[in-house]
């Protein structure tokens, strides 16, 4: 993490010895000076991170370092302040002399902190140096006076079969791959995070008698993180050895990296082997010991366990290999573990009545992790079963986690996939605890917050998004994050943290001084943090002065009020961040605009209705989100802000239902809109005329949304989106259901677009469509069109989604063999004329989720919907009687057959509030379950 400060520092001095060349002068000799000296002690940091936990003495070095590191940026950022303060001041010869005086001051005052801050960074750099003839006798002494932590993960080696829950099912598939399947050399991959069980799972497959007896020879080795190539070829000639009873080759241990690998392939040659290489971290474990381990056609394995996605994906790659993604416990195997734990001594591992709904509490926590089950069921197991001790713990539960054995020993574990993280992304892993447990972090937003704080390094070929949304996928691919939402084309909608690994992430921001929260004692909070959250409706600012936070966050909490809690901001000078979405506050706080840092803003869903003309200050503003608010248009000052780069400004209309046309109201937008040549995102604005023609300078958009476009406004549109060469994502909508949508004339339609959202009457499909091939979503509404559109999409190679609502008025639906190959999900939407779908066999072949809704006329699913061998859903709302009949067996038995290899089959009668499930219907009649619904539960 001090690596990380450092780094940041290095990244931020680079462009401001150049961007600020002027600015700096007399103080630019200073700050390289400084760029130099940070460099010359960052190479040391790269492996610090992961050496303090057992050297207290490099511990102290890097906590000192990271505070040095924090004020420089303090000291720069208040420079630039400084100097931003007095561009904006200066009138007059008067003050044109004054403000010379006070830059004179400035430039004066920062040259001197920063020579302290270099003089101190010496000092601590030969205090360092000058303990270091002890370190050796110093860390022995340390370690003898720490009690050593127990390192679980040697636990799961020799774990009972009666204290196992939930494995038969995965154990049983890891048996069918090792003793079954193809005779060429299989490698099988389990993957997931620190302390799921993958290895516990291993074992007890590896050691089960029939995987014994079909394979001639074993090894089991466990990879460290810092590998030896040697060391793991002579493990596992020992252990091939040991197992057939065979003596060691002559000159075994001075053998090089050549002749121990012939010894492996010599020894293995022809034999049936299975190989277990346990927690790997790197790819290149496998790329060093395929050498060794050559193609054969003996049936022989390699297991690995890893929690890292790419060195499972890049260790199987062949087509017989497999990865087998572990998941958490389910709600009934994490309840019967933690009984098995925390009542071991009560008869049937029963839980007390008056501990249950704390167990509950406590096993919700640990979101089906195996090792912070047993790591708090053993710890409770231990404690006075009364309600008031269990309910101290629960509160404490962080405090314990850094003072219990059995806690800290499972924190431990956790640490090594932090310690594992480059430095880069450690910043962005800790910054996903200033949001509340639970909840559900959008990708965009997470996104905007990581380039808002520096954290993202600049890249020449791809955005600071793309960048960044990279970052985002290393963390989910080494299990540190958790997927909560995705759309039918992989993209993360939304993701969280673990509550455990949460834990540990708050723990170790606390011990930067990285983070904190108002859920925290007052007392205990340090003035240096960076970030604070704020989930509570009390005044919290008052209590301390954070003159070196960068980001503040305000949740609203348990519906309480956090109007008070938003207090000066005139004190936080140096905040880059400040989100209040859902604050329930009215008037923009005038002092907002003083935040001249200011690179984040969001005010989404609060009750603000203007925003004031001074927000033209905030001139490194990138984020600026309205959503949700009464703001209603936007100042002429807007157009000042030359660095904005998302601009989120719609509100869902009050008075229209969702998703009836046009929902969505858009704030007014100030002429001259073409200037914000940085935008890469503008959502939604309304098509005033003018307004259409400037959105061609804005070529850097990734996603535009439009609505209340006018027909005779078609061409200017079509010519401004010939120019916007990186669009992602468009939508547009026309002035209301009988305004036609005119894109005809599009001759350039930008490549790169893979969402399209059509919302208005087409007197065609336009042409341009069906050549955008990277398309992955289609949505087209209330089109009304004459023409079959799904036989004219059908030859789109990736498209994922398809909806059409109202957009076909003919009898009927057609798609030919092969048709939509990637097809995953298609929405049928009140097509109320339509009465047949016909699909060809072969068409629609990844087709997974079907739903038809309101087509009145349509009396039978689709023709040739038994040839879909991929769906798992059919869902079905407010359809025709005679279509009800089809589905009860009351029709063709044909038709019953046709749908009978669907897992779920759903009809929801809105009118009614009823939900009919088909899902077990078996030719023969049989009363319908009737399942509680709500009008909104198939909207």
């Amino acid at each position: 993490m001090a690596e990380s400060a450092v780094s940041f520092l290095m990244q931020y001095l680079g462009p401001l010895l150049v961007d600020e060349a002027n600015s700096l002068k007399g103080v630019d000799g200073e700050v390289r000076e400084l760029r130099n000296e940070l460099e010359s002690i960052r190479s040391f940091l790269r492996d610090a991170d992961s050496r303090q936990d057992t050297d207290e003495g490099l511990k102290t070095w890097v906590k000192q370092i990271r505070e040095v590191a924090y004020d420089i940026e303090d000291v720069l950022d208040e420079f630039m302040l400084a100097q931003a303060q007095e561009q904006n001041g200066a009138h007059g010869c008067i003050d044109f002399l004054h403000t010379l005086i006070k830059q004179f001051m400035v430039h004066h005052q920062t040259a001197s902190s920063i020579r302290d801050i270099k003089t101190r960074i010496r000092t601590i750099t030969e205090r360092k140096d000058a303990y270091a003839l002890n370190r050796t006798e110093q860390s022995s002494s340390s370690n003898s006076m720490n009690e050593p932590w127990h390192d679980r993960r040697l636990d799961a080696l020799f774990i009972e079969e009666a204290d196992l829950v939930g494995i038969e099912k995965p154990r049983s598939r890891l048996m069918k791959w090792l003793v079954k399947g193809d005779s060429k050399l299989t490698k099988i991959s389990v993957v997931g995070m620190g302390g799921l069980g993958k290895t516990t799972l291993v074992k007890k497959v590896y050691d089960d008698q029939k995987v014994k007896k079909h394979f001639e020879t074993c090894a089991w080795i466990t990879v460290s993180q810092s590998f030896k190539g040697e060391d793991l070829l002579r493990s596992m000639i020992k252990q091939f050895s040991k197992a057939k009873e065979d003596p060691y080759p002559q000159g075994f241990d001075t053998m090089t990296k050549f002749e121990l690998i012939q010894v492996v392939q010599d020894y293995l040659k022809n034999k049936r082997y299975l190989l277990v290489l346990d927690d790997v971290w790197s790819e290149h474990v496998w790329n060093f010991l395929r050498n060794a381990l050559r193609a054969s056609e003996c049936g022989s394995r390699v297991m690995i366990t890893t929690r890292k996605g790419d060195v499972a994906s890049s260790s199987c790659v062949g087509p017989s290999d497999h990865i087998y993604h572990l998941r958490a416990l389910s709600r009934r195997n994490a309840w019967s573990l933690f009984c098995k734990k925390a009542f071991h001594s009560h008869e049937k591992n029963s839980c007390p009545p008056e501990l249950e709904e704390l167990s509950r509490s406590f096993v919700n926590k640990c979101r089906g992790l195996p090792l912070a089950i047993v790591a708090l069921g053993s710890l409770l197991s231990i404690k006075n079963q009364t309600y008031v001790e269990w309910e101290m713990i629960h509160r404490s539960l962080g405090l314990e986690l850094e003072n219990d054995d059995n806690l800290r020993s499972m924190m431990k574990i956790l640490s090594l996939s932090f310690n594992d993280l480059p430095y880069y992304l450690k910043s962005c892993f800790l910054y996903m605890c200033v949001f509340p447990e639970d909840y559900a972090i959008k990708r965009m937003k997470l996104i905007r917050l990581w380039i808002a704080e520096g954290f993202i390094e600049r890249h020449e070929s791809r955005s600071m998004e793309e960048v960044a949304e990279g970052y985002l996928n290393a963390l989910i691919t080494r299990n540190l994050i958790l997927v909560v939402g995705q759309r039918p084309w992989g993209q993360l909608m939304t993701c969280r943290l673990h509550d455990i690994v949460r834990e540990f992430v708050i723990s170790k921001s606390r011990e930067e001084h990285f983070f904190a929260s108002s859920v925290e004692e007052k007392t205990t909070l340090c003035n240096r943090i960076r970030h604070l959250s704020i989930y509570s409706g009390e005044n919290f600012l008052k209590y301390d002065t954070f003159s070196h936070l960068r980001s503040l966050f305000i949740f609203e909490v348990d519906g309480l009020c956090t109007t008070s809690a938003i207090t000066s901001f005139a004190s936080l000078r140096l905040l880059k961040v400040v989100d209040l979405e859902n604050v329930s506050v009215e008037i923009f706080p005038d002092d907002l605009t003083s935040l001249l840092h200011l690179r984040y803003l969001s005010l989404e869903n609060t009750k603000i209705k203007k925003l004031p003309s001074s927000l033209g200050k905030l001139q490194n503003l990138e984020t600026l989100d309205l959503r949700g608010t009464f703001v209603c248009e936007l100042p002429a000052e807007i157009l000042k802000l030359e660095c904005l780069r998302h601009l989120v400004v719609y509100r869902h209309n009050r008075d229209g239902a969702y998703r009836s046309f046009n929902y969505i109201d858009a704030i007014k937008m100030p002429a001259g809109m073409g200037n914000m040549r940085s935008l890469h995102t503008l959502e939604v604005v309304e098509a005033e005329r003018g307004i259409i023609a400037e959105f061609g300078n804005l070529t850097e958009l990734r996603r535009l949304c439009i609505i209340k476009l006018r027909r005779e406004d078609g061409n200017d549109l079509c010519t401004s989106l010939d120019k916007m060469n990186n669009l992602h994502s468009f939508e547009v909508s026309s002035m209301d259901e009988e305004e036609v949508l005119d894109l005809h004339s599009l001759s350039h339609p930008p490549l790169p677009l893979q969402c399209l959202r059509l919302e208005g009457r087409l007197a065609k499909l336009p042409e341009w469509i069906a050549t955008l091939h990277n398309l992955v979503s289609i949505r087209l509404m209330w089109s009304r069109l004459r023409d079959d559109p799904l036989k004219a999409l059908q030859s789109l190679p990736n498209l994922v989604e398809l909806e059409l609502r109202r957009a076909y008025d003919g009898e009927e639906l057609y798609c030919q063999g092969r048709g939509y190959p990637s097809l995953k999900e298609l929405f049928l939407i009140e097509l109320r004329g339509l009465k047949k779908v016909r699909l060809e066999k072969g068409a629609m072949s990844s087709l997974q989720k079907l739903k038809i809704r309101r087509c009145e006329e349509l009396v039978e699913p689709p023709l040739g919907i038994q040839h879909l061998i991929n769906l798992k859903e059919l869902r079905m709302q407010d359809m025709s009687e005679a279509f009800l009949k089809g589905l009860r067996n009351e029709g063709d038995e044909q038709l019953v057959d046709s749908i009978q290899h669907i897992p779920l089959i759903r009809y929801f009668d809105r009118q009614e509030r009823t939900s009919q499930d088909f899902s077990r219907f078996r030719r023969t009649p049989r009363r319908l379950k009737q399942l509680s619904g709500t009008a909104n539960e198939e909207q």
